[in-house]
């Protein structure tokens, strides 16, 4: 019964050998389309090809399946149909890559779209300074092979008062080559409470495991004391390791010893105590409602021999591991041959460069965008939105919108509990559900990420630059 069944559903299909697939376009006369010939100049001939080939196929394989008595298809039908097919896969594919948006989120370090912004003078230092040839490892006063990183280096030193400076890819990469150099013959001592994972990319038991050393979990969850450490020490150790939670907080019946505690035990047993700091304080935030983030240079002063932190968080640059320290340990790691799979390229050590600079001449909030965002009042935000909306056309009654009290986020991992005080600008219309605005706006050219809450599409020009805002102004408009 059931072979009869398929039997007559396959009757009802078109053959191989059937007509109608002639009047599929072949690939050469897609080739030969005007929406073809224009792509040909942007993406190429032969991605072009490769996009007509997959168009083509597509639509043989949708004329074969359709039913025999179907109406429709005709050969100028299928041509247009294939020339827009080509046009929208061809838009699809380069929104892939990486492209300029709008983040009206107010998330000032989105991860998804990329952490911190760059300042102009990190900018201008990738385009003009590394992005031809460069000094990166060449020495122009003495004609002599120079050091790779050496003014990020120096410029680490001076801002964190340590002896020595590394820079790496990433956070994971500065823990993985700590522990796989220092610890890897041996045991890491390491808190439960701190064992922690952050942003699904970082879980501290997975770096050490890779790393090879041994994790020597010590005390609980939320009370580890100091005789948890000096009762785990054994000939093995090799490091003792705390890490800072990120956006992740114990709170209530806790406790954990301080960091000169702690120094003073790692002192007294000749092992190295290394900090995991994450998101990397240079200076004290705790004006912008950012608690708890450590400073460096305080880690330095309070005993600990190395420290890791972020470049693209509350630094505010390009993504980077950074690590200050003990000037003998850091060039065990620096002469270690993971150290050159670890290392940092131009771009990144150009753009580290004019972003500490602006740090060491005390600039940072005037020259460093996440600075600049953090610094911005709820009073100024609250100007900005009135001032674009006077821009907005009146001429759609079923557009509202409304400025609204709200609150703006770190993002990052950095500062969870911050508060942010911000202005919202609120988004409904009469014939569009919330859902269908935030799609206009993220579908707009550059696109603007928002986000929805209690049926309302809301924008923060606390992350929003002042030169976005004709863009965001023209996309408001056309909803």
């Amino acid at each position: 019964m059931l072979a009869k069944k398929k039997q007559k559903i396959m009757a009802q299909r078109t053959k191989p050998g059937d007509p109608r697939l002639r009047m599929v376009p072949s690939v050469d006369q897609l080739l030969r389309t005007e929406a073809a010939v224009e792509l040909r100049r942007t993406i190429g001939i032969r991605r072009t090809t490769a996009l007509a080939r997959l168009v083509t196929t597509e639509l043989r394989g949708e004329v074969r399946h359709e039913p025999v008595d179907a109406n429709g298809w005709s050969a100028e039908s299928l041509l247009l149909e294939a020339a827009n097919r080509l046009q929208q896969k061809s838009i699809l594919e380069s929104r892939n890559g990486i492209t300029n948006v709008i983040n009206a989120t107010g998330v000032v370090l989105h991860t998804n779209l990329g952490r911190a912004p760059l300042s102009e003078a990190a900018q201008a230092a990738i385009t003009r300074e590394a992005a031809r040839y460069c000094t990166l490892e060449y020495d122009s006063l003495t004609g002599l092979r120079g050091k790779r990183g050496a003014r990020v280096e120096s410029l680490l030193r001076d801002l964190t008062g340590a002896e020595d400076a590394l820079v790496v890819n990433n956070c994971a990469a500065a823990a993985l080559l700590i522990l796989g150099v220092i610890a890897g013959d041996g045991e890491t001592l390491v808190s439960r409470g701190e064992l922690v994972e952050i942003g699904g990319d970082f879980r501290v038991p997975d770096v050490m495991a890779s790393s090879g050393t041994r994790m020597i979990e010590v005390g609980t969850t939320n009370k580890t004391h100091l005789d948890d450490y000096r009762k785990a020490i054994s000939s093995k150790t090799r490091l003792i390791m705390r890490v800072h939670p990120s956006n992740y907080r114990v709170v209530g019946f806790t406790s954990t010893p301080g960091l000169d505690e702690l120094a003073s035990l790692a002192r007294e047993a000749m092992i190295p105590l290394y900090e995991d700091a994450g998101s990397g304080q240079l200076n004290d935030l705790s004006r912008f409602g950012i608690e708890g983030e450590p400073v460096i240079r305080d880690l330095i002063r309070g005993g600990a021999d190395l420290v890791t932190f972020s470049g693209d968080k509350l630094l505010g640059s390009v993504q980077a591991g950074l690590i200050v320290g003990k000037r003998g340990i850091i060039d065990r790691l620096r002469r270690h041959p993971l150290y050159r799979a670890l290392r940092s390229d131009k771009i990144r050590l150009a753009a580290l460069e004019a972003t500490l600079t602006a740090h060491l001449k005390a600039t940072e909030e005037s020259d460093v965008p996440l600075l600049r965002m953090l610094a911005a009042t709820h009073q100024e935000i609250e100007r900005r939105a009135g001032s674009l909306l006077t821009r907005i056309s009146k001429s759609t009654p079923s557009l509202t919108l409304d400025l609204l009290e709200g609150q703006s986020a770190i993002g990052g991992g950095a500062g969870p509990t911050a508060n942010l005080p911000t202005t919202l600008i609120a988004i409904t219309h009469e014939n569009r559900s919330a859902q269908e605005i935030e799609t206009l706006l993220r579908n707009s050219s550059p696109p603007i990420i928002a986000r929805i809450s209690d049926e309302k599409v809301l924008l923060d020009l606390r992350t929003v630059f002042s030169d976005q805002e004709p863009a965001l102004v023209e996309a408001l408009n056309n909803l």
